[in-house]
């Protein structure tokens, strides 16, 4: 009973953070970006980001993930442009 408990504690912490967007910032465009919920990011996983330059979806690969006190940087592979980007996502 502790267990079933403890779990639906536990559940009930993760679900409301998965239902918002991850706001961060894209050092090598200089422009905001957001990763929508659903996106599960992890380490070769490919995620939909929302560039706010030019205000499109676009599919990324995350290639490694860091976190450094109040924020969170991802090494991505932007399947668009060929290159590999820095984003800063709020923590």
């Amino acid at each position: 009973m502790k267990n079933l408990r403890a779990l639906t504690i536990i559940v009930s912490l993760l679900i409301p953070s998965l239902s918002y967007a991850w706001d961060g910032y894209d050092y090598e465009k200089g422009s905001y970006v957001e990763i929508d919920k659903g996106n599960l990011v992890r380490s070769g996983n490919d995620i939909e980001v929302y560039d706010y330059s030019d205000g499109e979806y676009k599919t990324m690969q995350v290639e490694s993930i860091n976190s450094y006190g109040s924020s969170v940087e991802l090494e991505i592979y932007d399947y668009d442009s060929g290159e590999y980007r820095t984003l800063e996502m709020d923590n």
